[in-house]
Order: C-alpha cells, then sequence, then structure tokens
C-alpha cells in the first residue's frame, strides 16, 4: 500500500495510508412524525481516510448525531437512504445479522449522555463483558482479565467493576463507555460528545486519554461534537454542518484560524474555549424550518442577498484544502486598505509621518479591533479610509472596487464613520431629526417622509426618544451620551456594510459607555454589518473584537483572531517592540 510523508501541521504522527475506510455518498436521513417528514441529513457526502481524525461541529439538531447513527445503520423511527461504504461494503444494504461482524469490531461508537446509555441495573463490569462475550469465544476468566485490562487501559481502578453507573462520576462513566467501544479492537471509532456535561478536568483527562489510545491503537477517529477545545485537540480535518448539510470543510488548524462560511465563524465566536474574555452574542436567530429553495442560512447570515434566498450553495473549493457552501464563495471582504501612507507638515516646517505602509482588511459581519495608544495613527487611518484625508499612497477597495471620490461613503450599504467627539460630530445648530436625515438627504434617498420613518426607526434602536419634542430638540441641549447616540443612529440611517466608530465612547463615563457599546453590538450582531472598532482601551477591545491590529508609530506591528493577540499568547507578543507597544497603552505582560 502507497503511504504519504507525516504531515506534522495536521498533528498526525504516524503514516496516513491512501485509502479511504469509509466513503458516504448521498446519505439522507428523515424522521417521520405525524405524516411529517423532518429532515436531519440531506444527501451529505463523506471519505475518511485510514488513520485520519476528523470533527464535525454545528448546532444542536444540526444532524451530526443522526449522520453517526445513520453510519451505523443504527436509524429507529425514520428513513435512510444513499450508501455507507465501509471498505467497499455497503452497510445500509446488510441484514441484522451480517452487521453484527461490523459493529463494535470494525465500527464502534462512543455515545454522549453516558446515563442514558448504560444499563443502570448492571454492574460496570457486566457492561463491559457484553460486546466481549457477543464477539469473543472467551473463557470466564479471559472475559474478566480482558475486562480488568480494558478498564486499567481507560484510567478506571478495578475496585469499580462491581459498581453501578449511578454510582460513577460523568467522567467515569465516559471512560466506560469508551472501554466497551475498543472491546474488540475497533477500525474506526465515532465519538459523539465525549466531553459533554463534564467538568473542565474530566474533559482534559476526556480528551488525554482518546489521544493516547489513537496513538497506541492507531484507529481512524470521527469525533462529533460543540465543545471547539475538543475539536482542536482531537481533530486534524473539520468539518461544519447545518441544517443537515455539509457549508465548510477544511484542516481544523486552518478553519479555526481563518473561518470561510458565516456560521463556522459564528460557532467560533461563540465559543469560551476560544474567546475567554469576550462578551458571546452567538448567531442571531435560530434555524428555520427546511425548505427545498435557497441557502438555509440565508435569515442568519450577515451578507445574504436576493440570489440566497432563491439558490441552494453547493459545496465548492476555495482553496487547496478547503470547501465552502456558499453562493458568494465564502465571508466577502468588505474593506481592503493596502500600503496607506499619510504625511503631516508640523508648523515648525518639520513632516511626520502618520500612517506608514498600512494594511487593513474588514470581512463581512465581523469585529475588527485596531488598538494603539495616542499619537499611533489611528484616527489619521480611519480618516484616510472614509477620504476625509487624502493619503500620499497607497489603495482603498470597498466590496472589490476601488473607493474613488467617496463612493463609498455616498451610498445606501456602503460605508460610515462615527467620530470620537459627539460635540463636534452632530451640529449645535440642527436638530435632532435633522442630523439623522442629513445623510439620506444629501443623496436624496426616496421621499422626505420615508426619510424621517427611517430616521425615527434608527433612533428608537438606539434606544432615544421619538417624541416631537425630542426630534425637534437642539442637538446642544443633549447630553453628551444622548449625542453619542444620535450620531450612531446618523450613521446606520444609510445601512452601511461596514461602521468605523473612532473612540466613540472615551468622552464618556463608564455607565453610559457600557450601554452604549452593548447597544452598538446588539446592532451590529442583528443588523449584520461589519466594523472597524478603534480604540486605546484593551479590555474593550478583548470583549467586542473578532480580530485585533495593533498599531504603533504609524505601522501595524501584530495581527490576528483576539484569541491569538490578547488570550494564547498572554500579551507575550513575537517581537519586544510589539509588547512594549501593547505595554504603553494600558496592556499588561
Amino acid at each position: 500500500m502507497k503511504s504519504i510523508p507525516i504531515d506534522v501541521k495536521m498533528g498526525v504522527d504516524y503514516l496516513l495510508e491512501e485509502q479511504n475506510i469509509l466513503e458516504v455518498k448521498d446519505l439522507s436521513v428523515n424522521y417521520i412524525s405525524r405524516e411529517e417528514k423532518v429532515k436531519a441529513v440531506d444527501k451529505i457526502s463523506l471519505n475518511i481516510k485510514k488513520g485520519e481524525n476528523l470533527g464535525i461541529i454545528g448546532e444542536s439538531g444540526c444532524g451530526k448525531s443522526s449522520l453517526a447513527l445513520a453510519i451505523m445503520n443504527l436509524i429507529t423511527g425514520g428513513e435512510v437512504t444513499g450508501n455507507v461504504f465501509y471498505k467497499n461494503t455497503d452497510l445500509l444494504k446488510l441484514s441484522e445479522q451480517k452487521l453484527k461482524k461490523f459493529r463494535w469490531q470494525e465500527i464502534a461508537i462512543v455515545f454522549q449522555n453516558s446515563l442514558n446509555v448504560l444499563n443502570p441495573v448492571l454492574t460496570i463490569k457486566e457492561q463491559i463483558s457484553e460486546p466481549i462475550k457477543t464477539h469473543h469465544n472467551f473463557s470466564k476468566e479471559q472475559i474478566a482479565r480482558k475486562v480488568t485490562e480494558l478498564m486499567e487501559l481507560v484510567g478506571l481502578d478495578t475496585r469499580w467493576e462491581e459498581s453501578y453507573p449511578h454510582q460513577l462520576s460523568g467522567g467515569m462513566r465516559q471512560r466506560v463507555l469508551i472501554a466497551m467501544a475498543l472491546t474488540c479492537n475497533p477500525k474506526l471509532l465515532i465519538v459523539d460528545e465525549p466531553t459533554a456535561s463534564l467538568d473542565r478536568e474530566s474533559k482534559t483527562q476526556i480528551i488525554n486519554l482518546l489521544n493516547y489510545l489513537k496513538k497506541k491503537y492507531k484507529f481512524t477517529m470521527l469525533v462529533i461534537s460543540h465543545n471547539m477545545k475538543t475539536i482542536k485537540q482531537l481533530t486534524s480535518r473539520l468539518i461544519t454542518m447545518y441544517k443537515g448539510r455539509f457549508v465548510e470543510i477544511g484542516l481544523t488548524e486552518e478553519v479555526i484560524k481563518n473561518p470561510e462560511h458565516c456560521y463556522t465563524r459564528g460557532l467560533l465566536n461563540s465559543s469560551p474555549e476560544l474567546f475567554p474574555y469576550k462578551d458571546l452574542w452567538g448567531i442571531k436567530g435560530s434555524a428555520e424550518e427546511d425548505t427545498d429553495k435557497g441557502c438555509a442560512f440565508y435569515s442568519r447570515c450577515p451578507q445574504s442577498n436576493q440570489n440566497c434566498q432563491d439558490k441552494k450553495p453547493e459545496l465548492a473549493y476555495v482553496g487547496v484544502e478547503r470547501m465552502v457552501a456558499c453562493n458568494q464563495g465564502g465571508i466577502i471582504t468588505f474593506l481592503d486598505a493596502r500600503d496607506i501612507n499619510k504625511t503631516y507638515k508640523l508648523e515648525n516646517g518639520n513632516y511626520l509621518q502618520a500612517v506608514k505602509n498600512t494594511g487593513i482588511q474588514v470581512r463581512s459581519g465581523e469585529v475588527v479591533a485596531l488598538v494603539g495608544k495616542s499619537g499611533s495613527g489611528k484616527s489619521t487611518l480611519a480618516r484616510v479610509l472614509v477620504n476625509a484625508l487624502k493619503p500620499e499612497s497607497g489603495e482603498i477597495y470597498f466590496l472589490g472596487e476601488k473607493n474613488e471620490n467617496e463612493r463609498a461613503t455616498k451610498m445606501i450599504g456602503g460605508m460610515q464613520i462615527v467620530f470620537q467627539d459627539p460635540f463636534t460630530a452632530t451640529s449645535d445648530r440642527l436638530s435632532v431629526l435633522e442630523v439623522v436625515t442629513e445623510p439620506l438627504d444629501i443623496i436624496k434617498w426616496n421621499t422626505p417622509a420615508l426619510r424621517k420613518e427611517k430616521a425615527i426607526l434608527l433612533l428608537q434602536e438606539v434606544q432615544l426618544p421619538t417624541t416631537s419634542s425630542f426630534l425637534n430638540r437642539s442637538c446642544q441641549n443633549l447630553s453628551g451620551g444622548q449625542r453619542q447616540r444620535v450620531a450612531i443612529a446618523r450613521s446606520l440611517v444609510t445601512d452601511p456594510k461596514l461602521l468605523i466608530a473612532d473612540e466613540i465612547t472615551s468622552m464618556l463615563d463608564p455607565s453610559v459607555q457600557a450601554n452604549i457599546i452593548r447597544k452598538l453590538k446588539e446592532l451590529q450582531i442583528n443588523k449584520g454589518f461589519s466594523m472597524l472598532y478603534i480604540t486605546h482601551n484593551i479590555d474593550l477591545a478583548k470583549k467586542i473584537a473578532d480580530k485585533v491590529y495593533v498599531m504603533q508609530d504609524g505601522e501595524i506591528i501584530q495581527k490576528g483572531s483576539s484569541s491569538e493577540v490578547f488570550h494564547e499568547r498572554g500579551y507575550n507578543y513575537v517581537s519586544e517592540r510589539t509588547e512594549s507597544g501593547i505595554r504603553s497603552f494600558g496592556g499588561s505582560k
């Protein structure tokens, strides 16, 4: 058999043979309920190579467990169509008697929810013995030795042999299930939510145990979980599943670092294991009823359009080892600024280069924090991005087109900015209503009546009064918090796809600051716009950002996901310059 070299990046420490141990073709699972078909798995295809460690993630109800049961031909109360080939044998075509030769001996499953799976009236010894008796012609003494061997293998003291499931902890019961699955030395192990409902220490122990066992026995493993730490540490390839379909496939490390589907990103951003300090908002809405038309994720996607409502996306390659099911080819890049340079001439005749060869990207639906101390060039870069300042060199693209003549700021669905000082950002001479409708008046959007209606709606969404007296009140008679909310409503009235927020709470007291940030983040989730949040406040950036750019002396000196920049490295950055830059504006080592 021809082999390929060890791939250290994928975390595989033994040779992978070029052979599919499992091939799933056009598999569907439909459950019948009161004459209604509930689609759990929708025509999916999948290949698993011998020795591979594959993970599947998705929200509850996405079809993960149904897929595992269908592979084992254990679906009850439903119909299964398609093919499941294990070493060229279609398991779905076998009788129950013939299937017994494959279950446990070739394919075994470790179920979730151990209290329900284990028989409450049988001892641990009896439960582990059962598959041994079924599949081996062993004597009582051999069975007893095998049980002892398996319990020791999974780290269980043999004194628990005569105990019942309810007398064991959750982590211990999970070890019992793993021991049962290994009784016949299977070639493929399916592990369904192995760390669900376990405490942190038990989760770590189970993950370490499974890693040890797969290295010892070199079995292929399919791991189903919604716990990102479990997936990250147990798998080398990852599939995201939504409404019974695969929406993204790629190497685990690369998918977690740079997801290409909005749903995958939402799952990752909702994970406290990856973002321990961030406010967790989840994905807006909930999964709707199945339709045969359009993208199933349409109503929850921040970049969906009419085409997505009508066209069902198919998996397609977007890289060498990455596939995404998205009508727009994956997550769209809204803003792409390249090699920006901006220099000021000072009063003494000298020149100050405020921005030096700087680039920044913001993709659909994400919050990017641009952090750095005062004077690092953040606000200058923000003004260049919206054409409020002209750079000496560099290019700015919005939705793939060069942003010239303030194109992006003069359109519905474009780019807008909220400035730091709410008192200079909103004119004293204008009323609240006039300030909010002004961008629509400038571009002559629709009728004056509809402009007013839209402005009132935005004021409601930022939790401001919409009475006639407030709408006609001069902005100079508002508090700082109210003026900032008016400025936010003004920036959102054109339905921007990208909002640049430049230190918008730095002049406000902590209580007002918290309320405005929480409301802005809520609007960002519900409306689906992207945000470039500029701040010198590290703690604030940690709570809201998906990605982070660190700026110092006009240059970007660090970038990555917030977990990479803030959490995993603990401010111990790759360069001394980056580290000193963080400390200088409030970070800690």
